[in-house]
């Protein structure tokens, strides 16, 4: 099936809203537009296989993507220049004349007898660009007759001009588009991350206490499905929108099965959770149609350079400046806004443990360099007589004293991490007894017989 039906198809099967589908990259008007570029330049005699004879001799041919800036926008401006010979220097600004495009073939098939020869190191010399010049109609037969000189002969296109100032505009239109939506999902999910502090919010009551078990676990297992972006040494890297859709899938279906949401007791929790599917279906759908529009591209650029042999596959991307179609991703851009303000209103019990004993890290000290121990941890590295931090290497173990107690991170844990916090003080209790009373001490209560 042939691309141009396979990408109208595509744009309509996915479900786009209709501004997307009208902002897509118009693949059959610059299919038709190409058409003319090759019309034209088979008109001045450069058609692809001339021009592939020139790239591969010593008198070639330079193809550049120069832009203009005019009042409203950028324009570019293609520049072919056909390197050729001209005698004793003589060169008049005019256009290619029929006379010319003979005289370029003729220069095409002596540089292929030069490869297949052993041409001179002074011939060769003799080659070297000077200034940009046209040949006129009436000189084009007295430069057949000889050769002195490498003059440069700029090529006037009028159809690759507009092929590329479609092109360009309807990667800028995309980019617009793309700015436009990321604005509005980034307004979408600062709301949700309120919505979803709000019902999980402990001082609430009991509901929104197991509410935040809950969201816990959703937001564990959205962790674990990686669904955009792996940091997996196996699959590091972006997801495309096939990988997106099957673990997008995998978390909704682990979700279902471990009876998450239907066990969520707040009406507003429950509302969030359809929010927070529905913002990572648009996040996919986003996914897929830039990778729709990224292959459009890719294809146009590909047969233009087939039907041409001017080779601008790999300089478009670089010239055009795409901040978002061609050089970034949606995706990519909002899910570091899902992590930080929405994922981190949950907060998960591995982000506050201590990193001595892995428990979590309560009667918290917070060192001059801003790294958080649990006291208990604190008051044996001071033992030993160990200075610097496990974490930083500061100098700061000695100095840490009563001062360094965190109040306000210890009512963040006894709020959030109740549970872990009881046992965690426990523990220490029971250390400490063991500490003044030998190891047989237990903290079960006495039995009187």
């Amino acid at each position: 099936m042939k691309f141009a039906q396979e990408f109208k198809r595509s744009l309509q099967r996915e479900g786009f809203p209709q501004k997307w589908i009208d902002s897509a990259i118009p693949y059959g008007q610059l299919k038709k537009c190409l058409k003319k570029v090759t019309n034209e330049l088979q008109y001045l005699g450069l058609d692809k296989d001339t021009l592939a004879q020139l790239a591969a001799g010593d008198v070639g041919f330079h193809y550049e993507l120069d832009e203009e800036t005019g009042q409203s926008k950028k324009h570019f401006r293609p520049r072919l220049t056909v390197f050729v010979h001209l005698q004793d220097g003589v060169a008049v600004d005019a256009k290619l004349s029929p006379n010319t495009r003979d005289f370029l073939l003729r220069i095409a098939s002596k540089q292929v007898g030069h490869r297949e020869g052993s041409p001179d190191s002074s011939a060769r010399r003799s080659l070297t660009p000077t200034n940009y010049k046209d040949i006129s109609h009436g000189d084009a037969s007295a430069i057949a007759e000889g050769l002195s000189a490498v003059q440069q002969v700029e090529v006037s296109l009028v159809f690759d001009a507009e092929f590329f100032d479609i092109l360009q505009t309807d990667v800028l239109i995309l980019d617009t588009l793309q700015e436009e939506e990321e604005k509005r999902m980034k307004g979408e999910i600062t709301a949700l991350g309120q919505v979803i502090t709000h019902t999980t919010k402990p001082s609430l009551g009991g509901k929104a206490k197991g509410d935040l078990a809950k969201w816990r676990d959703i937001f564990e297992l959205y962790l674990d499905a990686r669904i955009f972006f792996s940091t997996r040494e196996t699959d590091h890297g972006a997801r495309t929108s096939t990988q997106a859709l099957k673990q997008l899938q995998w978390f909704q279906d682990e979700v279902l099965k471990r009876k998450l949401v239907q066990n969520l007791k707040l009406e507003a929790s429950r509302d969030a959770f359809s929010r927070f599917l529905n913002m990572n279906a648009f996040l996919l759908q986003n996914l897929k149609f830039q990778e729709i529009n990224q292959v459009a591209v890719r294809k146009i650029l590909k047969k233009f350079d087939k039907r041409t042999a001017l080779g601008v596959a790999k300089t478009f991307p670089v010239v055009v400046h795409s901040d978002h179609l061609l050089a970034g991703s949606l995706a990519k851009d909002l899910c570091a806004q899902v992590s930080s303000e929405i994922i981190s209103t949950v907060p998960q019990l591995d982000d506050y443990l201590c990193p001595i004993c892995f428990a979590v890290a309560y009667w918290p000290i917070r060192l001059h360099c801003e790294h958080i121990f649990c006291s208990r941890c604190l008051v044996k590295m001071q033992r030993k007589g160990e200075r610097f931090c496990p974490l930083c290497r500061g100098d700061v173990i000695m100095r840490a004293g009563l001062d360094n107690f965190d109040t306000k991170h210890a009512a963040f844990l006894r709020e959030y991490f109740p549970k872990e916090v009881k046992e965690k003080v426990r523990a220490n209790e029971l250390e400490r007894g063991k500490e003044i009373f030998g190891p047989d001490y237990t903290d079960r209560p006495c039995s009187v017989m």
